[in-house]
């Protein structure tokens, strides 16, 4: 079963008086609990592709299938709820609210979008600091925070709501290669667990080891590695 559908996809920004063209007509699909690792250099269009998959961004052409739902067309509303119910996401830039601390960072998705009782929430986040090796830091706030430990909540809190879909910019960037290798360990777990689909945009050769697919953008243009079911342009 396809999770993700995406046919020639293309999209332009303009800077100014130039025209960037980001993705230049993209054909593709992932399948439900696929590992997936989108590779290419700096530029090339591999975030962009990954926040039209997490609806943060819209295409300028062309057809987008995420859990079944036709997302090309949603307004700023509908792509908000459907986040909420189906996607997790974990930033490079990590993207923590700098007032919570990191447990209510990690807690802050299941109060806005699942109906949950507090001792069920509780346990949930407790579990999840603890998987990423931050259960005796959760009373920390951001700044008091490393980057490494920053991008540890960052992981938490992708994966507390049991998203269908992980979307992940550069998750490893940040950690040393003990740390990394137990948080993709533990997605793999969550993934055979749940069935959870996992999408890189990456450049860590630790991640493209584990990927079961390799999706690699150069130039706007994607061509697919692996045994995926992935298919575009060269």
């Amino acid at each position: 079963m396809e999770l993700i559908i995406g046919k020639e996809l293309k999209k332009d920004y303009q800077t100014g008086e130039v025209a960037i063209h980001a993705l230049k007509g993209v054909t593709f699909s992932i399948p439900k609990g696929a590992f997936v690792a989108i590779v290419g250099p700096s530029g090339s269009g591999k975030t962009t592709l990954l926040n039209l998959i997490g609806c943060l961004d819209r295409p300028s052409a062309g057809r987008l299938m995420v859990a079944g739902m036709d997302v090309t067309s949603f307004g700023k509303t509908d792509a908000a709820i459907f986040r909420g119910k189906h996607i997790g996401f974990i930033f490079q830039s990590f993207n923590l609210i700098p007032v919570l601390t990191a447990y209510e960072n990690v807690e802050y998705p299941l109060v806005m979008v699942q109906n949950i009782s507090a001792s069920s929430r509780r346990k949930q986040v407790q579990d999840l600091l603890a998987a990423v090796g931050m259960g005796d830091q959760q009373k920390k706030m951001p700044d008091q925070l490393s980057g490494g430990q920053k991008q540890r909540v960052a992981v938490a809190r992708a994966l507390v709501t049991h998203p269908e879909l992980v979307l992940a910019d550069e998750p490893t960037a940040n950690l040393d290669h003990d740390t990394a290798m137990s948080i993709l360990a533990l997605m793999k777990q969550i993934r055979k667990e749940l069935d959870t689909t996992f999408v890189f945009s990456t450049h860590d050769s630790r991640i493209i080891g584990e990927a079961e697919s390799i999706y690699r953008i150069e130039d706007g243009f994607l061509k697919t590695n692996g045994n995926g079911g992935g298919r575009g342009h060269d």
